[in-house]
């Protein structure tokens, strides 16, 4: 098993870089980068960040754009929206954000950064972006913890139930709320709870905003578990609705298969108690994919089911830091999370292959090439 660890840990450095060269690759063809960002902000798209490119270069370039001096060939056709900007300010503004170099340079130098953990500074934030991350770390991690605790403690116990008593009435009703969750996306039922229980049209039960209370500090130990549990309440309701379903079928499906297998009969000619068959000979070997694929699920939670989730219940985490990010072409943000959570996802990956071998030590990786 340590080789095939020490195998695994030396295929992320290629794969990591190749999910970066290729991301980079396509970045670079993406019209709107920062540049033309900030050209539409300066020519009146946008004026919240002039003054912070006036500073960075000096307060002289911010004259240069309002003189509307005459623009040089090269610079009107490179980036759209320059025509009547000073080609000095054009220039200027390149070299801020690292554009006066030639792009196979900037990502030797970004990847030269990111071993020694320097993932830059954001574009339009003035921030580090690891700061940025750490701050959006609790909102995300809460949402996923919870969510794929919440999720497995659910669905578990359910497919197995229906497993159990597949086709009789309980599997069928089930089946007709399994069908509602598949159907309903997350964010509509975010939506609707925040109709009906916080203060969209019904009750005002629960907060909308951040993950705890303005007076989080007066409030007792008991006090702060009660206020986080009753912020987090509404939006990982929504995201249980939303992925309970999926993972229950696995697990039924999963039950199911085992349970017509030879060894099943046998055990069961020997004479033990359905409870003894179910928990002692079908258990490990149906719930393998579910618990393996623990870690993979939480990840999943983690990075790409909560934007939406975010941005209806107002929490500032992840999924809207990147959003926003990809929308002003914020690339300090977008390949510094892309590399850290590139990493995290393979390193996870790894972890979910050894989870086969906690729970089934049967299976041996050692004799499998990486």
């Amino acid at each position: 098993m340590l080789s095939y660890i020490l195998r695994r840990l030396l295929l992320i450095v290629p794969t990591l870089i190749g999910i970066m060269v290729i991301n980079f690759i396509i970045v670079q063809f993406a019209p709107g980068g920062p540049v033309e960002q900030v050209i539409a902000q300066v020519t009146g798209t946008a004026v919240d960040t002039t003054a912070r490119i006036s500073g960075a270069t000096g307060g002289e370039a911010g004259t240069g754009a309002g003189a509307g001096a005459p623009v040089a060939g090269d610079m009107g056709g490179k980036y759209r929206g320059a025509q009547g900007l000073d080609p000095e300010f054009i220039r200027r503004i390149e070299k801020q954000f690292g554009f006066d170099r030639p792009a196979h340079e900037r990502f030797f130098v970004m990847m030269g950064n990111y071993l020694t953990l320097d993932f830059g500074t954001s574009y339009f934030k003035d921030r580090p972006v690891i700061d940025l991350i750490i701050e959006k770390l609790p909102v995300s991690i809460s949402l996923g913890i919870w969510t794929t605790l919440i999720v497995y403690l659910i669905s578990i116990p359910l497919g197995i139930a229906k497993a159990v008593r597949d086709g009789s009435r309980f599997d069928v009703w089930t089946s007709a709320a399994i069908i509602v969750g598949y159907a309903i996306p997350s964010f509509l039922f975010a939506v609707l709870l925040v109709v009906l229980f916080a203060g969209g049209s019904f009750w005002q039960w629960f907060p909308l905003r951040g993950l705890t209370s303005d007076n989080w500090d007066q409030l007792s130990l008991a006090g702060k578990i009660v206020d986080y549990f009753w912020h987090l309440a509404l939006p990982v309701t929504a995201m249980v609705i939303g992925g309970f379903a999926s993972l229950t079928m696995l697990t039924k499906n999963s039950f199911l298969d085992e349970i017509n297998k030879l060894y099943v009969l046998t055990a069961r000619s020997k004479g033990l108690s359905e409870r003894q068959v179910l928990y002692g000979h079908v258990f490990r070997n149906a719930m393998l994919i579910v618990i393996a694929g623990f870690p993979s699920a939480f990840i999943g939670v983690l990075f790409t089911s909560s934007l939406l989730i975010e941005v209806i219940f107002s929490l500032d985490g992840l999924g809207l830091l990147g959003f926003e990010a990809a929308l002003k072409r914020d690339y300090p943000i977008m390949f510094g999370s892309l590399f850290i959570f590139t990493l995290l996802g393979l390193i996870v990956n790894l972890i979910s292959d050894m989870m086969y071998v906690v729970v089934d030590p049967r299976i041996d990786f050692e004799s499998r090439e990486a």
